[in-house]
This record gives C-alpha cells, structure tokens and sequence, in this order.
C-alpha cells in the first residue's frame, strides 16, 4: 500500500488503484445463511454513494459526529469509511445524544432517538433489503443511498490528524487509525496482498475494527468478517477458512 496513505479512506483509495477487482469484504451472517462479498471496486462504490448522503443530504462537515449502532457488519465498514471519506467522527457505538447524528440498526432504534439530529435506519438484512415501514423518525438507509452520486469529492480536505474515531472510549485521528492498523497487521498474520482474515470479534473495541477492517485495508489484504459465528460447527467452519482461502483468523 501507499506509504502516504494518512487516512482510512486514503488506504481505500490505494486499494482502489492497485487492483480494482479483487475481493476486499466478504460477510457471512450465519444466523441468516447469508454470504455477500465485495470487491475493492464494488465496496468503494459504497462508500462513494454513503460519503455523498452524509454530506450533501444530512449535511455533515469534518468535526460533526455520528453515532453508529450497528454490529459487525459489512454495510458498518462502509459507514466507517465513509465518515473517513467526509472527515466526521465515526464514534462506535457512542451516545446518540451527544452525537450530531445517529445510523442504526435493529434493536438500536429506540436508543438512537436521542439523537437530535438526521437518524439513518439499516435493516441489515439480506441483499440490504428496504423496511416494509421505515422505523419512526428514521429515513431508511437502503432507500436514500441508491440515488445518490458514484463519485465523492469533499467540499473540504479531510485532516489527517483531526479525530477520526471513537471506540470503546478512545479517540483516535485518522492518521492514528492508519499507523495502529499497520502495527497491528503482523500480530494479525496479515503479511500483505494475499493476507486474507476470518474476523468473528465485533466492532465495539479497536482490536474487533482492526481485525475486521482496518489492518487488512493497510496491508492490501482482505477480511472474511461473520456475524453470529458461534452458529456455525467446527467442521463447517474449517470448511469456510478452506474454501475463503483464509490466512489468518481472529475469533
């Protein structure tokens, strides 16, 4: 990766250049038999149509932060980098109350209303299915991203070493997340492009964020994230890390 790289969406946009194609998050929810894998292209264009709905329809700036109630998920990473690509905080699982605005998912709605500010709802559910009926004071996330621009550009340059981040209480600028990421990625197993990890911690904590997203992402490398793993048996789960050709796992 690009040694200049200085923040999450820098990392993105690196991935982005070097090979386009390859898969960057597949998800597994075990609950649900669901699997969906992304490639590098198809994650940032995700991430491009996220970063313009919270710039330009809930008009959030470098500074604003937004509450994220969500679990391990990949529509959560692209939450991530997208507030990266907008240069707002991305606080995990904070407050919605102190937060200038809150994305949820199921169980989190009622606590997000605390929020004061524009309230975003993910069903999480197969395909990114829309609500029949958009939780109340919510838009909902699969109907309002779609429409949005396959291009993002900031109207204002993302400062590396403003905060970026805020999980399990610890702040961390963008520039933070990149340099711990790349520090965590040897402990991880994550030796570069090829480095493929099965990640089942959740993204409360910096080391489920890390394993699940970052330190792939500054490596080249790629995650195999699943939710509600304990569903799975250990043969079908050895299974899984054969046939994902995974590395490395961090459970």
């Amino acid at each position: 990766m690009n040694a200049t790289d200085r923040t999450p969406a820098d990392l993105l946009r690196s991935a982005l250049a070097v090979d386009p194609a390859r898969p960057l998050v597949t998800f597994y929810d075990d609950a649900t038999g669901e699997r969906v894998e992304l490639s590098v292209a198809t994650f940032a264009n995700w991430v491009a149509k996220t970063a313009n709905l919270l710039q330009d329809e809930l008009s959030a700036a470098p500074g604003d932060r937004v509450a994220l109630l969500l679990p391990a998920h990949w529509q959560t990473a692209v939450w991530l980098l997208a507030c990266s690509s907008v240069g707002v905080i991305a606080d995990v699982a904070g407050d919605p109350a102190a937060a200038d605005h809150v994305v949820a998912g199921p169980g989190r709605f009622e606590e997000g209303l605390a929020c004061s500010g524009e309230r975003i709802a993910l069903s999480l559910a197969p395909l990114g299915r829309r609500f029949p009926t958009p939780p109340a004071g919510y838009a909902d996330y699969a109907v309002e991203v779609p429409t949005q621009g396959d291009r993002f550009q900031p109207y204002a340059p993302v400062d590396p070493e403003e905060p970026a981040l805020i999980v399990a209480g610890a702040e961390y600028t963008g520039a933070e997340v990149v340099e711990r990421a790349r520090a965590d990625a040897p402990g991880l197993d994550l030796t570069g492009p090829g480095s493929r990890i099965l990640s089942a911690l959740p993204y409360d904590t910096w080391e489920g964020l890390s394993a699940g997203l970052y330190a792939a992402l500054s490596t080249g490398g790629s995650v195999v994230l699943c939710r509600h793993l304990e569903q799975l048996g250990e043969d079908a789960l050895a299974k899984r890390i054969e046939s994902e050709r995974v590395t490395a796992t961090a459970r």
